[in-house]
């Protein structure tokens, strides 16, 4: 069991919460994730690791509210207990050696990109952070991504907070201002990611996306995470999450990613509906 010691709510469809797991604290990197159930009989999900502290032994999860499961494990409250935590899993992310990068976030994906972010700052890289989200109820880590970055570009797509935009506008705008990248480092909705690849390809900068498809096992076994990368089948827990971006095949990634959404909602409204009955 992992005592959940902070919740914070970011906004009104995304939480943050600190769980107590030193073991997983002690070996994680930016980049690599966890599996939890939240219950006995509960689903296994896998979550990226926002960010962790050694010394307190505490994993930092961010989750976005869009299943059951994830409806189930926003009812918890401190001091309370998830019943298994699994990590750290996956390849860290390669962030030695960079001197300049921009790192590319779009929504919850920016709880990915942060501790990327963070790495490479403390590392004594340039970092320039573009992130987007559909409007300025929704942003999250806005402080955070201000500390560890020399230049921070916020994005809406209703131009209600920052600027108004996509974050390709704005790395568009950087390049074409004349900055130079050793690499560009993208986390966030697939298609987001697939545009921004499109134009460092164009640009001809070396790309790195975080890919985040349907997992089970997180040990390679059960296939779910499989995507197709240069032409050949790599599974995003063992292999990734970090991929190549201009080599993933995202028309296949996005359809795959589609599968079972109409079951998530479904799940999600029962999911709802439970709740309400038990408060009642």
């Amino acid at each position: 069991m992992y005592k959940i010691v902070r919740k914070k709510e970011l906004n009104p469809t995304v939480t943050l919460m600190d769980i107590e797991a030193p073991l997983i604290a002690k070996k994680a990197q930016p980049g690599q994730f966890i599996i939890l159930r939240v219950d006995e009989n509960g689903e296994r999900i896998p979550l990226t690791v926002a960010d962790y502290d050694r010394e307190k032994g505490t994993i930092t999860i961010i989750f976005q509210i869009v299943g059951a499961t994830t409806e189930k494990l926003n009812q918890l409250n401190e001091g309370e207990y998830i019943q298994d935590f699994v990590g750290p899993l996956g390849v860290a992310s390669h962030v030695e050696g960079l001197k300049k990068v921009a790192v590319v976030g779009g929504g919850v994906g920016c709880a990915i990109a942060y501790p990327i972010a963070k790495k490479l700052h403390k590392l004594g890289c340039e970092v320039h952070s573009v992130v987007g989200f559909r409007n300025k109820d929704l942003v999250i880590l806005e402080e955070e991504f201000d500390k560890v970055s020399d230049k921070l570009c916020v994005m809406t797509d209703d131009g209600s907070y920052g600027e108004k935009g996509l974050v390709t506008d704005a790395l568009r705008k950087l390049i074409e201002s004349g900055e130079e990248y050793d690499e560009v480092i993208t986390i966030g909705p697939l298609i987001m990611m697939k545009f921004v690849c499109m134009l460092t390809k164009e640009k001809g900068i070396k790309t790195v996306a975080s890919m985040n498809p349907i997992m089970i096992d997180g040990t390679g076994m059960c296939g779910g995470c499989r995507l197709t990368v240069g032409g050949e089948t790599k599974f995003a827990c063992v292999d990734g999450p970090d991929f190549d971006g201009h080599l993933i095949d995202f028309d296949e990634a996005i359809e795959r990613s589609s599968m079972y959404k109409d079951f998530e909602r479904h799940a999600h409204g029962e999911a709802c509906n439970l709740f309400k009955k038990e408060v009642k």
